[in-house]
């Protein structure tokens, strides 16, 4: 009960930001432009409490998923022509030029990806992990089952190109398989000196994961330092910062590979290759029985890692790795939905309001840069979602100005209503889909 209530107020708190600084953006451009601003409303539905300031009231309503700026004349058919001879209120939204129009409907969507890019930049600036992701991985472990595997990529291929990218990295390839679900993707790879192409098309992890092909990639498997109570590294003469090569004479490529080779040992030596400050060298290490985690195990005592630096950004390199990494995970965005509707991807695989307290609660306990990476996602998302060309959403206002200025004349006020009218049943369809989404998925057997 208590984490559920701890949940709910960081989503409150996250949400609350993400309506508050998107509500502004229309806001502050709408006064730029001397618009007539009604109601900056927190929430939608009956009003609780608020104050009026000038001439636009400032309230918090019941239903707190969501916010709008309210500006005079901004609905259809809010000002009613009585004959020839009426004018527009010359500070009513309608009145304005639609360049003006639409910078007010885009400062929404704009403030919260620029609120991503900042947040990114302030932790780049604390903390940046650079993880060693060199262009064409190699292949170190394979699901027996999986896409990868069952279309002829073995252990030890170097990935030289996946679907028109070019010696990419792990980075590149993993976006590409993420939403490639039921796309074939062509994977050219070198083994022992041949240039070999495979077929390889994706599937998803579990019933509403992401897509995958069953691989992951050659790294360096390193000691930490020791861990579970098992001291067979430090008999071996092995200490924290040594990378294992190889053990009884199978090349370790992945932790995985390790653990399993281990497993397997029953306690007998395993002959290992690690190296050292660049240098290569050989010792015998033999496993211990452990229960530490509750299960008995074969282990040789040691935290194991990839090799990870640790360092600050400067502002201009912060500012350009944030921009890098929100485009390209705003490319992910659009390329997922687009397989939710070519029916390549399960929509259940979206995240409604509780999943994202959940989200929320969880990353609260991780700590700031958690939760604060989680507020960039979610202002990411925020900023896409509102710029799709959907009626109610500032996308479908942006369209309906792009198409008034293309005709140089204003759509009539019934069509207008119709597409209002369509756009709030598609939303509450929508809303109602993911919120039973959220539960179904908490649900034993969800």
């Amino acid at each position: 009960m208590f984490d559920g209530l701890q949940s709910l107020w960081w989503f409150l708190v996250l949400i609350g930001i993400m309506i508050l600084l998107h509500e502004l953006g229309h806001y502050l451009v709408a006064r730029l432009f001397d618009v007539h601003v009604e109601a900056f409303s927190f929430g939608f539905g009956p009003r609780l409490f608020g104050f009026q300031r000038g001439e636009t009231d400032f309230r918090f309503c019941a239903f707190l998923l969501g916010g709008y700026v309210k500006m005079a004349g901004e609905q259809p058919g809010e000002i009613a022509v009585q004959d020839a001879r009426a004018a527009f209120d010359p500070r009513s939204f309608p009145a304005k030029p639609r360049w003006q129009r639409l910078c007010i409907i885009f400062a929404g969507p704009a403030v919260n990806f620029v609120l991503a890019i900042f947040i990114l930049t302030g932790l780049f600036m604390f903390r940046y992990e650079r993880v060693a992701d060199p262009p064409n991985p190699v292949v170190g472990t394979l699901q027996a089952d999986g896409p990868a595997a069952k279309a002829g990529i073995k252990e030890g291929d170097r990935i030289l190109e996946v679907d028109g990218k070019v010696n990419p990295n792990f980075e590149d390839i993993r976006r590409k398989e993420v939403v490639g679900v039921g796309r074939v993707l062509p994977f050219t790879i070198e083994r022992e000196g041949q240039r070999l192409t495979f077929d390889v098309t994706p599937v998803v992890t579990g019933a509403q994961g992401p897509g995958t092909t069953g691989w992951t990639p050659q790294v360096d498997v390193q000691i930490s330092a020791p861990c579970c109570g098992v001291n067979a590294i430090e008999k071996a003469g092995l200490k924290s910062g040594d990378i294992f090569v190889s053990m009884n004479g199978q090349p370790i490529r992945t932790a995985s590979r390790l653990v399993e080779i281990v497993d397997k040992s029953n306690g007998q030596p395993i002959e290992v290759v690690y190296r050292r400050n660049g240098q290569e060298q050989k010792t015998s290490i033999t496993p211990a029985w452990s229960k530490d985690d509750g299960k008995g195990r074969w282990r040789i005592g040691a935290a194991l890692q990839s090799p990870v630096d640790v360092i600050q950004l400067p502002f201009g390199q912060a500012v350009a790795e944030s921009w890098r990494q929100n485009q390209q995970n705003a490319m992910m965005i659009y390329k997922f939905l687009q397989s939710i509707v070519e029916q390549r991807m399960s929509p259940k695989s979206i995240d409604g309001p509780i999943g994202i307290a959940v989200q929320s609660g969880r990353a609260a306990k991780e700590g700031a840069v958690s939760y604060l990476n989680l507020m960039a996602a979610v202002s990411l998302n925020l900023a896409v979602v509102n710029l799709l060309p959907i009626p109610l959403l500032d996308g479908g206002g942006i369209l309906m100005l792009l198409i008034e200025m293309l005709m140089q004349r204003d759509l009539s006020l019934r069509v207008k209503e119709g597409i209002i009218k369509v756009g709030f049943a598609f939303l509450m369809m929508v809303i109602v889909f993911v919120i039973y989404n959220d539960i179904s998925k908490i649900l034993p057997g969800g």
